[in-house]
């Protein structure tokens, strides 16, 4: 089969995928092409780890449970969508957040962000930190900055500014959660480049991050009035929202589910072949690819530049989600949840009072508890049952909360190999890697949580900047590479799909 329009496929259809696509039809539009999409999605569903769980009155996350306010590209697109009336802010009465010690759980000093003191008076009062800790800490308003800019670990650098009794007990809980990783291991310049920024331009990190601080006033200027003073922001209905509000948009292209992808290779004429797992063959004018590293590396095999994706680890976690009556949960919900540092030696990592943090979550009688397991050098979970991670997660409950009431209902989600870890130089790799790839297959672009980021607002920038750059590229070529050409082999053809 034949057609007159240029087609661009895109692999994977969860957030990176769905948003690339969104972004490549508004860019070719606006370019004047009329063009084929197509997505195609191995799962049952669209969305990736996003998934929202409506049972029993309740509003539940199995995946990722909201975006950072500051953070424009989910904010963006949900203003694209219309969708800027549905976002909801977290309860105004509720944003303590504890840190375990001891099997105590100590509140979070007021005036900490990302876990550095901006405020001193609240943070040199916390029972968290030693005497020695602290002053140790305030070591960082005196200490010469680093002169080389050359990467280093994160957890190097923390424990450089501000100590190690810090590090461990606050910024590395708080950091460390976001990446499930070991911080020692993460690289500065590819999770916190905003640390080094600040050293080196004030020389001391808090002072820097105060600084910052300062100058954010205006920084949730573009959220809608109900929720501009909220730090993270979800959707009333969930954060599928996003997700059915994507593939709304993008009604009439051409979306698959339960279609996997085995190979991407080289066409002729400047095009790709992309195999598909039943065999099925499209040649197209552009790819991106938004699969976890380890996928893509496995369908750009037969290139050199596939060797450097494998180099990128994984980590699993899970999470598992427990409902009570409101009754039977014998603590003030005043807070968002709290965090369990490594040498606590628990089973979870942490857990998010969800029914307090987010007032649509649960009836007013009910309460809703989301506990987290699962990091880099805490992986045995995987080879435990579901009723078993409920059992230990229960038992850290009982132990921190006094929570022994039997669930109503619990929920187990596993996301195995989910979070990406980026070593000390993921950046120059990431350069090397992309350079390598455009050299052996033009036209093939790489992209997701595995490069710039893993939150929902940087997958949606990295879809968005890989189809401007796609379309760029076509618009270079004269725009007409695959005009008339469609797959030239055996194509197939499907409705769109909702996923």
């Amino acid at each position: 089969m034949s057609s007159a329009q240029p087609h661009f496929l895109i692999i994977g259809g969860g957030i990176t995928g769905l948003s690339a696509a969104y972004y490549l039809k508004k860019r070719l539009e606006s370019d004047g092409v009329k063009a084929r999409i197509t997505i195609v999605e191995k799962s049952a569903a669209f969305g990736g780890k996003i998934h929202t769980l409506y049972k029993e009155g309740f509003v539940i996350e199995k995946g990722p449970d909201s975006v950072l306010a500051r953070k424009r590209p989910t904010i963006d697109l949900a203003y694209d969508l219309g969708l800027e009336g549905e976002l909801t802010s977290q309860n105004p009465q509720a944003k303590k957040t504890y840190i375990v010690r001891k099997g105590k759980l100590y509140r979070m000093p007021q005036g900490l962000v990302l876990g550095i003191p901006t405020q001193m008076t609240p943070f040199m009062k916390t029972g968290l930190i030693s005497p020695l800790g602290k002053a140790r800490a305030a070591l960082d308003l005196i200490k010469p900055k680093r002169k080389e800019v050359s990467d280093e670990s994160l957890g190097h650098f923390l424990q450089r500014r501000l100590g190690k009794e810090v590090l461990d007990r606050v910024v590395e809980p708080l950091l460390a959660g976001i990446y499930a990783g070991d911080t020692f291991k993460l690289s500065l310049k590819s999770t916190f480049p905003q640390f080094q920024a600040m050293e080196q331009k004030h020389r001391s990190l808090i002072l820097g991050m105060m600084a910052s601080r300062k100058n954010a006033t205006g920084e949730t200027s573009h959220l809608p009035a109900a929720v501009r003073n909220s730090a993270f922001v979800t959707f009333k209905k969930g954060l599928q929202t996003l997700v059915h509000g994507l593939v709304h948009a993008l009604k009439g292209e051409d979306l698959r589910t339960n279609t996997g992808v085995a190979s991407v290779s080289r066409a002729d004429d400047g095009l790709v072949e992309v195999v598909l797992e039943d065999g099925k063959r499209e040649v197209v004018d552009g790819v991106i690819v938004t699969t976890p590293t380890y996928q893509a590396s496995e369908l750009l095999s037969n290139l050199r530049a596939a060797a450097m994706l494998e180099q990128i680890d994984y980590i699993s976690v899970a999470n598992v989600i427990m409902a009570f009556d409101r009754k039977d949960v014998p603590i003030e919900l005043d807070a968002s949840g709290f965090l369990v540092p490594r040498y606590e030696d628990r089973t979870i990592t942490a857990c998010t009072l969800t029914s307090a943090k987010w007032l649509h979550t649960a009836p007013a009688d009910k309460v809703v508890l989301r506990c987290y397991i699962g990091r880099s050098g805490q992986q045995e979970w995987l080879q435990w049952s579901d009723e078993q991670l409920v059992q230990k997660a229960r038992h850290d409950l009982n132990e921190l909360l006094g929570l022994t009431a039997e669930p109503l209902f619990t929920e187990v989600t596993r996301l195995p190999k989910s979070m990406p870890q980026y070593p000390v130089g993921h950046l120059e790799q990431v350069a090397r890697f992309r350079q390598q790839l455009a050299a052996e297959l033009p036209g093939v672009l790489v992209t997701g949580a595995g490069f710039h980021g893993v939150g929902i607002p940087d997958c949606i920038q990295q879809g968005k900047d890989a189809a401007v750059q796609l379309a760029e590229q076509f618009k270079q070529r004269g725009g007409s590479a695959g005009a008339g050409v469609g797959a030239g082999t055996d194509v197939r053809v499907t409705p769109a799909s909702v996923g």
